[in-house]
Protein backbone atom coordinates (compact mmCIF):
# COMPACT_ATOMS: atom_id res chain seq x y z
CA UNK A 1 0.00 0.00 0.00
CA UNK A 2 1.44 3.36 -1.06
CA UNK A 3 2.29 6.00 1.42
CA UNK A 4 -0.10 8.77 1.31
CA UNK A 5 1.69 11.94 0.09
CA UNK A 6 2.36 14.40 2.67
CA UNK A 7 0.90 17.62 2.04
CA UNK A 8 4.00 20.99 2.86
CA UNK A 9 2.19 24.30 3.75
CA UNK A 10 4.83 27.07 3.27
CA UNK A 11 4.58 30.76 4.73
CA UNK A 12 3.71 33.04 2.15
CA UNK A 13 7.16 35.32 1.08
CA UNK A 14 7.31 38.36 1.68
CA UNK A 15 9.72 40.73 -0.52
CA UNK A 16 11.04 42.99 2.10
CA UNK A 17 12.43 39.97 4.45
CA UNK A 18 15.88 39.16 4.01
CA UNK A 19 17.33 35.47 2.32
CA UNK A 20 20.32 33.77 3.99
CA UNK A 21 22.20 34.78 6.94
CA UNK A 22 24.18 37.83 5.98
CA UNK A 23 20.94 39.36 4.63
CA UNK A 24 19.29 38.55 8.16
CA UNK A 25 21.40 39.94 10.17
CA UNK A 26 21.24 43.28 8.01
CA UNK A 27 17.44 43.30 8.39
CA UNK A 28 17.58 42.79 12.21
CA UNK A 29 20.07 45.81 12.30
CA UNK A 30 17.99 48.06 9.87
CA UNK A 31 14.96 47.35 11.77
CA UNK A 32 16.97 48.19 15.16
CA UNK A 33 18.02 51.63 13.98
CA UNK A 34 14.48 52.46 13.04
CA UNK A 35 12.99 51.54 16.18
CA UNK A 36 15.45 53.94 18.38
CA UNK A 37 15.26 56.52 15.49
CA UNK A 38 11.59 56.53 16.67
CA UNK A 39 12.51 56.92 20.54
CA UNK A 40 15.23 59.52 19.87
CA UNK A 41 12.09 61.39 18.14
CA UNK A 42 9.41 61.11 21.18
CA UNK A 43 12.38 61.80 23.52
CA UNK A 44 13.13 65.26 22.03
CA UNK A 45 9.79 66.13 21.08
CA UNK A 46 8.85 65.01 25.27
CA UNK A 47 11.90 67.19 26.49
CA UNK A 48 10.95 70.52 24.15
CA UNK A 49 7.50 70.16 25.85
CA UNK A 50 9.04 70.64 29.38
CA UNK A 51 11.35 72.95 28.63
CA UNK A 52 9.50 76.14 29.56
CA UNK A 53 8.78 74.50 33.09
CA UNK A 54 12.68 72.75 33.84
CA UNK A 55 13.84 75.93 32.76
CA UNK A 56 11.33 78.09 35.40
CA UNK A 57 12.58 74.95 37.95
CA UNK A 58 16.11 75.71 37.20
CA UNK A 59 15.74 79.73 37.60
CA UNK A 60 14.07 78.97 40.79
CA UNK A 61 17.01 76.67 41.70
CA UNK A 62 19.39 79.09 40.86
CA UNK A 63 18.01 81.56 42.94
CA UNK A 64 17.22 80.16 46.04
CA UNK A 65 20.86 78.91 46.19
CA UNK A 66 21.58 82.29 45.75
CA UNK A 67 19.94 83.36 48.82
CA UNK A 68 21.38 80.47 50.49
CA UNK A 69 24.96 81.17 49.84
CA UNK A 70 24.13 85.18 50.13
CA UNK A 71 25.92 85.56 46.82
CA UNK A 72 24.34 89.01 45.41
CA UNK A 73 25.57 88.74 42.00
CA UNK A 74 23.35 85.35 41.15
CA UNK A 75 20.22 86.70 43.24
CA UNK A 76 20.59 90.26 41.27
CA UNK A 77 20.68 88.64 38.24
CA UNK A 78 17.69 86.18 38.81
CA UNK A 79 15.50 88.79 40.16
CA UNK A 80 16.75 91.32 37.06
CA UNK A 81 15.57 88.19 34.55
CA UNK A 82 12.46 87.46 36.14
CA UNK A 83 9.09 88.51 35.50
CA UNK A 84 6.69 86.48 37.13
CA UNK A 85 7.71 86.91 41.00
CA UNK A 86 10.54 84.32 41.60
CA UNK A 87 11.37 86.74 44.77
CA UNK A 88 8.30 84.54 46.29
CA UNK A 89 9.99 81.04 44.75
CA UNK A 90 9.39 78.28 47.35
CA UNK A 91 11.83 75.51 47.77
CA UNK A 92 9.77 72.14 46.53
CA UNK A 93 10.86 70.69 49.23
CA UNK A 94 9.81 72.42 51.98
CA UNK A 95 7.77 74.87 50.71
CA UNK A 96 10.61 78.20 51.98
CA UNK A 97 10.82 81.21 50.63
CA UNK A 98 13.92 83.06 50.69
CA UNK A 99 12.54 85.43 52.83
CA UNK A 100 12.14 82.16 55.19
CA UNK A 101 15.86 81.88 54.58
CA UNK A 102 17.24 84.81 55.44
CA UNK A 103 15.29 85.49 58.23
CA UNK A 104 16.28 81.88 60.03
CA UNK A 105 19.70 82.83 59.45
CA UNK A 106 19.50 86.27 61.37
CA UNK A 107 20.05 88.42 58.18
CA UNK A 108 19.05 91.94 58.85
CA UNK A 109 20.43 92.69 55.39
CA UNK A 110 19.63 90.78 53.02
CA UNK A 111 16.02 90.40 54.89
CA UNK A 112 15.48 94.10 54.47
CA UNK A 113 16.93 93.28 50.86
CA UNK A 114 13.65 90.76 50.27
CA UNK A 115 11.49 92.77 51.15
CA UNK A 116 12.59 96.08 49.04
CA UNK A 117 12.43 93.50 45.89
CA UNK A 118 8.92 92.57 46.93
CA UNK A 119 8.86 89.31 49.46
CA UNK A 120 5.41 88.60 50.78
CA UNK A 121 5.95 88.56 54.66
CA UNK A 122 3.14 85.91 55.42
CA UNK A 123 3.86 83.22 53.06
CA UNK A 124 3.51 79.81 54.93
CA UNK A 125 6.14 77.24 54.36
CA UNK A 126 4.80 73.28 54.14
CA UNK A 127 4.45 73.83 57.82
CA UNK A 128 2.02 76.82 58.08
CA UNK A 129 5.28 78.75 59.27
CA UNK A 130 5.51 82.27 57.87
CA UNK A 131 8.73 84.15 58.20
CA UNK A 132 7.58 86.29 61.18
CA UNK A 133 7.38 82.84 62.85
CA UNK A 134 10.91 81.84 61.99
CA UNK A 135 12.19 85.14 63.72
CA UNK A 136 10.30 84.19 66.35
CA UNK A 137 11.76 80.69 66.81
CA UNK A 138 15.22 81.89 66.20
CA UNK A 139 14.38 85.44 68.29
CA UNK A 140 15.48 87.44 65.04
CA UNK A 141 14.50 90.43 67.09
CA UNK A 142 14.76 93.10 64.68
CA UNK A 143 13.59 90.83 62.27
CA UNK A 144 10.18 90.32 63.96
CA UNK A 145 10.25 94.27 64.29
CA UNK A 146 10.83 94.51 60.57
CA UNK A 147 8.76 91.96 59.07
CA UNK A 148 5.44 93.87 61.33
CA UNK A 149 6.43 96.98 59.91
CA UNK A 150 6.22 95.47 56.37
CA UNK A 151 2.69 93.87 56.83
CA UNK A 152 3.50 90.52 58.76
CA UNK A 153 0.29 89.69 60.25
CA UNK A 154 1.13 89.26 64.23
CA UNK A 155 -1.22 86.35 64.76
CA UNK A 156 -1.26 84.07 61.70
CA UNK A 157 -1.49 80.39 62.97
CA UNK A 158 1.31 77.54 61.69
CA UNK A 159 -0.19 74.10 60.88
CA UNK A 160 -0.30 73.70 64.47
CA UNK A 161 -2.73 76.68 65.12
CA UNK A 162 0.66 77.81 67.00
CA UNK A 163 0.59 81.68 67.02
CA UNK A 164 4.52 83.20 67.06
CA UNK A 165 3.17 84.90 70.63
CA UNK A 166 2.65 81.48 71.82
CA UNK A 167 5.64 80.41 70.47
CA UNK A 168 7.44 83.42 71.72
CA UNK A 169 5.37 82.43 75.52
CA UNK A 170 7.12 78.92 75.27
CA UNK A 171 10.67 80.01 74.67
CA UNK A 172 10.43 82.93 77.63
CA UNK A 173 11.78 85.27 75.16
CA UNK A 174 10.18 88.46 76.75
CA UNK A 175 11.38 90.91 74.22
CA UNK A 176 9.64 88.61 71.68
CA UNK A 177 6.33 88.99 73.21
CA UNK A 178 6.11 92.41 74.36
CA UNK A 179 6.93 93.32 70.63
CA UNK A 180 4.43 91.19 69.42
CA UNK A 181 1.99 92.40 71.77
CA UNK A 182 2.67 95.68 70.82
CA UNK A 183 1.60 94.80 67.03
CA UNK A 184 -1.46 93.36 68.05
CA UNK A 185 -1.15 89.69 68.96
CA UNK A 186 -4.10 88.13 70.68
CA UNK A 187 -2.83 86.50 74.19
CA UNK A 188 -6.30 84.69 74.82
CA UNK A 189 -5.88 83.12 70.74
CA UNK A 190 -5.67 79.30 71.04
CA UNK A 191 -3.38 76.77 69.29
CA UNK A 192 -5.13 73.12 67.51
CA UNK A 193 -2.85 71.09 69.21
CA UNK A 194 -3.96 71.61 73.36
CA UNK A 195 -6.42 74.56 72.95
CA UNK A 196 -4.03 76.43 74.77
CA UNK A 197 -3.17 80.21 74.43
CA UNK A 198 -0.22 82.18 75.45
CA UNK A 199 -1.95 83.00 78.46
CA UNK A 200 -2.43 79.84 79.09
CA UNK A 201 1.14 78.38 78.63
CA UNK A 202 2.90 80.86 80.47
CA UNK A 203 0.32 80.28 83.67
CA UNK A 204 1.20 76.76 83.93
CA UNK A 205 4.61 77.15 83.21
CA UNK A 206 6.73 78.07 86.76
CA UNK A 207 9.61 79.36 84.73
CA UNK A 208 7.31 81.84 82.97
CA UNK A 209 7.17 84.14 85.44
CA UNK A 210 8.28 87.21 83.62
CA UNK A 211 6.34 86.86 80.05
CA UNK A 212 2.80 85.93 82.54
CA UNK A 213 3.49 88.83 83.66
CA UNK A 214 4.21 91.16 80.38
CA UNK A 215 0.62 88.66 79.16
CA UNK A 216 -1.18 90.03 82.13
CA UNK A 217 -0.51 93.58 81.73
CA UNK A 218 -1.28 93.82 77.86
CA UNK A 219 -3.93 95.90 76.99
CA UNK A 220 -7.18 93.92 75.83
CA UNK A 221 -8.00 93.91 71.94
CA UNK A 222 -10.22 96.22 71.40
CA UNK A 223 -13.63 95.35 70.37
CA UNK A 224 -15.50 96.32 67.56
CA UNK A 225 -18.40 99.09 68.03
CA UNK A 226 -21.69 97.70 67.30
CA UNK A 227 -23.78 99.39 64.52
CA UNK A 228 -26.95 101.19 66.05
CA UNK A 229 -29.40 101.38 63.71
CA UNK A 230 -30.99 104.57 62.97
CA UNK A 231 -34.30 105.57 62.01
CA UNK A 232 -35.71 104.38 58.62
CA UNK A 233 -36.30 107.38 56.38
Amino acid sequence: MAAPAMLCYARPFKSDEPQGPDSQMKYTASKAARMIGRAAIVATATLMAAGPAMAQFSDSYNFLKGVRDADGAVVTKALDKSANGIVNTRDYTNGETALHITVKRRDMTWTTFMLAKGANPNVKDQQGETPLMAATRVGFIEGANLLIERGAQVDLPNGNGETPLIVATQARNVPMVRILLTAGADPKKGDRIAGKSALDYATSDPRSVAVLKVLQEAPAAAKPKPKIAGPGL
